[in-house]
């Protein structure tokens, strides 16, 4: 009972969390679109958005009861939060949106934070696009040992807790693709095109085992799929194409589309710096 009223506060916590985030942004956008039109277009709002609905629909409850039944529905749960909710995010720009949208001591308090040594230091290393790949690359491959895959499925708490942890990793995974403004790379853009693609090919090698395998490799699946009728092996081999098709797809339009914007510049580039943009004039 207890663990179940915990469940549905961090559900409800959830909810709450995603539609301050959705409060805050659209004031804050409000606020810099009547200043930076070009910079916060309509474009940005809908994207993060978006990006908070899709994430709202990969949590929900009748999601999450499907993918405790098919691997296939759990892999494209995975999918949706890592590869199309993330950059969603990250393509809305939402750090000065965000800040501009909080009230303005609570504004004031954040920037401190943002503009103090220690955070900064921090704010680089999660910024680095080692750091993003690594935490990407460990946090997929961690997650569906099948031990470890097993225990997110039979607890509740560990299965918000790997979801989280797929999150996390994918924001941070895709920041220095997006590159949200106003912050600047610290490798140039062409080492963004390697970088997907290195993580198609841990994408892939993950999907030919989930596809080629011959066996069940999660139990659970195995029991489900019995009680269903269905062939639990045929719902990993769903589960493994939809990982390689999706995945790679989603990985491989970004790199193609900077290799044309390498080829055909239309402004200059940014070479590249460690260090982060003064946050804009927010109007304090």
């Amino acid at each position: 009972m207890r663990a179940g009223a915990l469940l549905w506060s961090l559900d409800a916590l959830t909810v709450a969390a995603l539609v301050l985030a959705a409060v805050l942004y659209a004031r804050g956008w409000g606020w810099l679109r009547r200043r930076m039109p070009r910079r916060f277009t309509w474009l940005r709002l809908l994207s993060f958005m978006l990006g908070l609905d899709l994430l709202l629909v990969a949590v929900s409850p009748p999601m999450e009861a499907l993918a405790v039944q098919s691997l296939a529905v759990h892999m494209s749960q995975h999918l949706l939060l890592m590869m199309v909710v993330a950059p969603l995010l990250w393509l809305g720009a939402p750090l000065a949106p965000v800040l501009r949208g909080l009230p303005g001591r609570a504004m004031r308090g954040a920037i401190a934070v943002f503009t103090w040594a220690p955070a900064r230091c921090i704010g680089r290393v999660l910024a680095n696009p080692v750091t993003g790949w690594t935490s990407f690359a460990v946090v997929v491959w961690l997650w569906h040992v099948p031990a470890v895959y097993e225990r997110a499925l039979q607890s509740d708490g560990w299965h918000h807790v790997q979801h989280a942890a797929f999150i996390a990793s994918a924001l941070l995974f895709w920041w220095p693709v997006v590159q949200p403004w106003p912050s600047r790379p610290q490798w140039p853009r062409w080492a963004m095109i390697p970088y997907l693609l290195l993580a198609d090919v841990q994408n892939i090698v993950l999907a030919a085992i989930f596809t080629f395998a011959g066996r069940v490799l999660y139990s659970t699946y195995a029991v489900t799929a019995a009680r269903a009728g269905r062939s639990a092996l045929d719902d990993q081999v769903l589960a493994g194409v939809i990982m390689w098709g999706s995945g790679s797809l989603i990985l491989l339009i970004p790199a193609g589309w900077l290799v044309l914007t390498l080829l055909l510049p239309t402004a200059p580039r940014d070479s590249g710096t460690p260090e982060i943009r003064p946050l804009p004039d927010l109007g304090l």
